[in-house]
Parts: C-alpha cells; sequence; structure tokens
C-alpha cells in the first residue's frame, strides 16, 4: 500500500474540502470493506483518505417528511435492526443477502451504492474495462460472471445489493460538493463509463453522499430475491427487486429492476407494463420473468445467468404480491 495523508473531518463542509478534482487526489473512507482491499491490492492508491465517520450528520434512520431518511454512514446491521426499514422489505431483504457479519457490521449504505466493480479483470490490474490493443478482453475470455445487459466497452457488473431495491422503491441520494447539494434518483446515479477514467456513478470526485430518501408509500409492496452460487461470503450472481402499487389484488404500477446482470441495475421496462391492471399468479409472474430477460445478449460462457435472472424476476413478484409459487 503506498503511502497517504489522512483528515477526520467532523462536518460534511469540511470533508468536501480536502477531495479534490481528481479521483487520485483523495478516497472517501467510511465502512472501507472495499477502499482497503483496493489499496492493499494496488488497484487504487489515493494521496489522501478522508474517513467520514465522524460526521453525525450523516448517520441515522428515521422519517423526514414523506420520505424516510437513511444517513449515508448507517451501516447493514443498522437497516436490519430498524422497524421503520423493515416497511420495505425489498431493501430489508437486500440488505440480509450480504451474508458476512463482518461487512454488515462495517459496510455502510453509500458506500454499498459507490463499491467499484468485482471484475476479475478490473480487480487485477487490466483496468476497468478490461482493454487491451483498443480491444476488450472480457467477450472472449474468462466471462462467466459478466454481463448479460449492456455492450462494449463496459461488461462488468454493478456489484451494489441495495442499488436495484432503493431503484424499485423511488429512492433519492443527496449529494453535497463544493458547488452546493443536489438530489439524485438512485435510476440515474449509476451510470456507464466510456473509457477507464470515468466511474461508474454520477459523482465528481469533490462530492459526497449524504443520505437516502425513500418514498413513503403504504400501497406498495416489494420483495428482493437473490440467486448465488454460495449461501455465505459471496456477490449473488443475478437479483431482482420489485416494487407493486396494489389496489386491492390488482397491480397499478411496478417497478421491475434487475441486479448483477449489467454495468447498472437493469430497469426492465417491458415486464414492468405488462403488470398493470393485473392480478399476479405463478402463470403471470412466469411471462413477466421471461419478458424482463427478452433483451438480454448474454456472452460465451454466462448465458445461465439469463434463466437464473427470469427466476429471480419471477419469485420476487410472487414474494411481494403473497403468492406461493
Amino acid at each position: 500500500m503506498q503511502a497517504f495523508e489522512y483528515a477526520n473531518p467532523t462536518t460534511v463542509k469540511d470533508a468536501t474540502a480536502l477531495l479534490g478534482a481528481s479521483w487520485d487526489d483523495a478516497a472517501i473512507l467510511a465502512g472501507g470493506t472495499d477502499l482497503i482491499s483496493l489499496m492493499k491490492e494496488g488497484i487504487y492508491a489515493p494521496k489522501r483518505v478522508v474517513n467520514i465517520k465522524s460526521i453525525k450528520e450523516l448517520s441515522g434512520i428515521g422519517r423526514s417528511g414523506s420520505n424516510v431518511r437513511i444517513g449515508a454512514t448507517v451501516t447493514f446491521d443498522d437497516l436490519l435492526s430498524n422497524a421503520v426499514v423493515r416497511e420495505f422489505p425489498a431493501l430489508t431483504e437486500a440488505a440480509r443477502g450480504v451474508a458476512s457479519p463482518q461487512i454488515r457490521n462495517m459496510g455502510t449504505v453509500a458506500g454499498d451504492l459507490t463499491q467499484r466493480p468485482r471484475c476479475w479483470y478490473y480487480r487485477q490490474g487490466y483496468g476497468l474495462l478490461a482493454m487491451q490493443n483498443g480491444k476488450s478482453l472480457v467477450p472472449n475470455g474468462e466471462n462467466r460472471y459478466h454481463a448479460i445487459f449492456g455492450s462494449d466497452p463496459a461488461y462488468f457488473v454493478s456489484a451494489s445489493s441495495l442499488g436495484p431495491a432503493l431503484i424499485a422503491l423511488g429512492a433519492k441520494v443527496k449529494v453535497a460538493g463544493p458547488s452546493g447539494n443536489r438530489e439524485i434518483p438512485v435510476e440515474k446515479l449509476f451510470v456507464v463509463p466510456q473509457n477507464d477514467t470515468q466511474r461508474e456513478i454520477d459523482l465528481k470526485p469533490n462530492e459526497i453522499i449524504t443520505e437516502i430518501l425513500i418514498p413513503q408509500d403504504k400501497a406498495l409492496k416489494s420483495a428482493t430475491y437473490e440467486l448465488r452460487e454460495r449461501a455465505a461470503l459471496d456477490w449473488p450472481i443475478a437479483a431482482a427487486s420489485v416494487a407493486l402499487k396494489m389496489s386491492g389484488n390488482t397491480v397499478s404500477s411496478a417497478r421491475v429492476v434487475l441486479g448483477h446482470v449489467g454495468p447498472t441495475p437493469h430497469i426492465a421496462t417491458e415486464a414492468e407494463k405488462m403488470l398493470a391492471g393485473k392480478s399476479i399468479d405463478a402463470a403471470l409472474a412466469e411471462q413477466v420473468g421471461a419478458a424482463a430477460v427478452a433483451n438480454a445478449k448474454p456472452l460465451s460462457q454466462n448465458g445461465y445467468k439469463v434463466q437464473l435472472a427470469k427466476v429471480a424476476v419471477k419469485r420476487a413478484l410472487l414474494s411481494a404480491a403473497g403468492v406461493k409459487a
């Protein structure tokens, strides 16, 4: 690990002042579950590390007007133990999927949204887009865990566990920077980089996520379903988060979001349209699952992920609607 400066600000204003115009100038430290490993492996070498765990305004969970507010440094354990958060099953189920007690204790909600891809090409120093001689190594390489949605040059998958659930729930993030504050819908927080110097999130190097806001809606039913190779200490291969606005047993509107299948969480728009005005049963859930993956473009070794994503959608829908398969 290369030498770096360490700063421990107590306010958001001080923290943003310590960041820089380049990603190499400074890095934000919260739980550190991703940053520390990147620095140890020599993938990332910031000149300064800015610890935000001492900033009280970034903590806490509570109601704020018509929203539920979750501070940026709230941990997975905090989410799972909070009664207000349990009103959003899609979010709690996504948080529960992080099976390591150590990560749940240290990992933060904003850290989850902004963590770097787990792509082994990136983690072995080939860059975010795994380019060599102007071409990506992924399509003809080891790609069994890579994207089935998206296209050249980005084949990695978004590693966020909470992103799909927060998108389905219509959440926003508040961001602070030297130029002031702004709000970003979570679905627009994730972006597809076009070169290795860009990030996969819509943040500037000198900006910090301060909180997440989730609209409260008693008519909303939600669920997350994940599929992974191992029950513990592993990221999902495919996941689906759904949120259904119900009128009795009929779906008024729906959000269907797939995770771990593309460089950003994938919003299955056609699948959402199929649900409007209908009551969910096993047959409909099967059809919607198929529609959600109809436009998938699997690589040479990851065609199996299409079926897993289809199953994840079906089971998430049935769970949210309270229907047994």
